[in-house]
């Protein structure tokens, strides 16, 4: 390459290949990559990317690659979306950190305003700023447990939510997210998840299953929280049978457990409504984001009931980086993009797109047994 191309919109949408993958240039940089970095951070595709926009990358050797990944579906409204980039300039410009529980900021305050606006739930709301998906599930079991006064988390099999040591006891695979970095925080329960394909049961047949399992070996007065994603995401991309979250939900309120969704994957536009909740009209106690949030800029939040969130003590949420002013002032365009640009129902539209698509290929190759997802997701 004679120079290094400029991202953001004007990129060619286009797939390119100048080279073998990986290159010369990208080989390169992964040998100075593993003399570097711990080899425990791992790569999925071993190239060495200088510019993005929209859903394309291009490598240090000049290939041009579709951006499937998006970054773990964090990039959705495009990579160097314009609006995030001018937003991101004008806060370096203004100020970089000042630690929002040192000196608080007004982009603080606008992100969790619109996360309370937002947010399913006829009922006031507060939120709370952090760094990636796995700090906001760990200040939800924090939040919740504070609140309730129990110890017991229950989970999912098939779940991930995080890599940190308590999301490490929350996610259910072991390889390779918690193979050799035990012991686990304790009291986290695990039940069986709604899998329409695997199970062959209804919504309201699954979540007995799971509900009688609680009852009988946890206990539902020691259960502080049930954590779900609405569409499981690292653990097969499985969408439960239509009920069963709505029956988790009421299980939840009729025995004073906090019930949270983890929408840091599915969330923001992605599975064709904001919040894939949305699509059965299930309202969670407390809501984790993550992802989406801040056009890949690093950001999360917990965010609900007013009386949940306001439980925990002053100090005893918040972290250094958590809200960055930065992160903050790209969130509020991200979300501002996502509502311009009409992104939920774009996200139906891909959606529509891959299910024909495959369902064709399914009525000719008996080996695909099951179409999952929703929206782009």
């Amino acid at each position: 390459m004679s120079a290094t191309p400029i991202g953001g919109p004007t990129l060619p949408q286009e797939r390119k290949l100048v080279t073998a993958i990986p290159g010369p240039k990208s080989q390169e940089m992964l040998a100075r990559k593993n003399a570097a970095v711990a080899s425990g951070v791992g790569v999925a595709l071993p190239v060495s990317i200088v510019a993005a926009g929209g859903g394309v990358m291009v490598d240090v050797d000049g290939n041009s690659l579709i951006d499937l990944g998006s970054g773990i579906a964090v990039t959705g409204v495009g990579n160097s979306a314009p609006k995030v980039v001018e937003a991101v300039v004008n806060q370096v410009q203004q100020f970089t950190h000042t630690c929002f529980t040192i000196t608080p900021y007004d982009g603080y305050v606008q992100v969790a305003e619109k996360l309370n606006e937002l947010i399913p739930g006829d009922f006031e709301k507060r939120s709370a700023l952090f760094n990636s998906g796995a700090e906001a599930l760990e200040n939800a079991v924090k939040i919740a447990r504070h609140y309730t006064k129990r110890d017991a988390i229950v989970v999912f099999d098939h779940a991930y939510h995080g890599r940190t040591n308590l999301t490490m006891g929350l996610t259910a695979k072991n390889m390779p997210y918690k193979d050799g970095f035990g012991p686990f925080a304790p009291e986290i329960y695990r039940v069986p998840a709604s899998y329409p394909f695997r199970d062959g049961l209804s919504g309201a047949e699954a979540a007995e299953q799971a509900i009688t399992q609680i009852e009988k070996q946890v206990g539902s007065t020691n259960v502080a929280a049930v954590i779900i994603e609405p569409i499981q995401g690292e653990g097969g991309f499985i969408a439960p049978a239509e009920g069963f979250l709505p029956a988790i939900q009421q299980w939840a309120s009729a025995n004073g457990v906090v019930f949270v969704l983890d929408e840091v994957q599915t969330g923001f536009a992605r599975t064709g409504d904001l919040f894939a909740s949305q699509h059965e009209g299930v309202v969670a106690d407390l809501v984790t984001t993550a992802k989406g949030i801040a056009g890949g800029l690093p950001l999360s939040a917990v965010t609900g009931r007013a009386e949940i969130m306001d439980s925990a003590h002053a100090g005893g949420l918040g972290g250094t980086y958590a809200g960055s002013p930065i992160s903050c002032a790209a969130a509020l365009a991200t979300i501002e993009t996502y509502e311009a640009e009409n992104l939920t129902e774009r996200a139906r539209e891909i959606g529509a797109i891959i299910e024909e698509f495959f369902g064709n290929l399914q009525q000719s190759d008996s080996r695909i047994g099951d179409i999952r997802g929703r929206g782009a997701m």
